[in-house]
C-alpha cells in the first residue's frame, strides 16, 4: 500500500488535568506535515515514527491529533525521516547564527531571549545585550546538547559560572524590555541553553 499524499485529522486541545469543551477540528494535512509534528514531538526516531503512524495518535503542544493508522515498513519510515538532519556532536558552536537563548534558573523554571529581542539596542546604548551574551558563549566552554526539531537547531548548553553571571547581569540594562531585565539580574541562574541554525 502506497503512503498517503494527505491524512484527515482530528485535532483536540489536550491540556493536562483540565476539561475542555472545545469542539474537535478535522482537518486535511500533507502527510509531510504530519511528519513534522511527530518529529518535532518524539524526535527522528524510526521505530517510534512507526508505532505512532500505526497507533494514528500524537499530542504535540497540548493539541491531540488523531487519524486512522496503517502499517508502514522500515523502508517507507527510513524514506519519511531522510530530510531531516541527525544531531552532529562534533559541530562547532557558531555564535553568529544564533537565534535563541533559553535560561534555566535553579528551580527549573525557564525563559527564552530571542535574538530580536537581545540584539535590541536601547536609545543611545552603543552595544547590545545579545553582544555581551555571545562574549560569554563564546567564552564557554559550552557543550553539544542535540539537534532539536522544534526549533530546528542545534543545541549548545553552557553552564554558568559566577563571573559569567556577572557579567550577564552586568549587560541587563542593555534590554529594551525592563522587566526582562530585572529577571536577569535577580533569578538564580543555573545554565543557558542556545539554538544555532546551520548554514542554508
Amino acid at each position: 500500500m502506497a503512503l498517503p499524499e494527505f491524512v484527515r485529522v482530528k485535532l483536540s486541545p489536550e491540556d493536562a488535568g483540565a476539561i475542555t469543551l472545545a469542539p474537535v477540528v478535522a482537518q486535511e494535512l500533507r502527510l509531510a506535515e504530519l511528519i513534522d509534528i511527530i518529529v518535532e514531538a518524539a524526535g527522528k526516531d524510526r521505530e517510534r515514527l512507526g508505532r505512532i503512524l500505526r497507533a494514528g495518535t500524537i499530542l504535540s503542544s497540548a493539541t491531540r491529533y488523531r487519524w486512522e493508522g496503517w502499517e508502514v515498513t522500515p523502508e517507507e519510515t527510513e524514506a519519511l525521516l531522510a530530510r531531516f538532519p541527525d544531531p552532529e556532536p562534533a559541530r562547532p558552536f557558531a555564535a553568529e547564527r544564533c537565534v535563541a537563548a533559553v535560561f534555566e534558573e535553579v528551580s527549573g523554571r525557564r525563559f527564552t531571549i530571542p535574538y530580536a529581542v537581545g540584539a535590541r539596542r536601547r536609545f543611545l546604548r552603543r552595544t547590545a545585550f545579545w553582544d555581551a551574551l555571545m562574549a560569554v558563549a563564546r567564552a564557554g566552554p559550552v557543550r553539544y546538547v542535540e539537534y532539536s526539531y522544534k526549533e530546528k537547531a542545534d543545541c549548545y548548553r553552557l553552564e554558568l559560572t559566577t563571573q559569567d553571571l556577572r557579567e550577564l547581569r552586568s549587560a541587563a540594562p542593555r534590554l529594551a524590555y525592563r522587566t526582562l531585565a530585572a529577571r536577569l539580574r535577580q533569578a538564580p541562574l543555573l545554565r543557558i541553553d542556545f539554538y544555532v541554525r546551520r548554514p542554508t
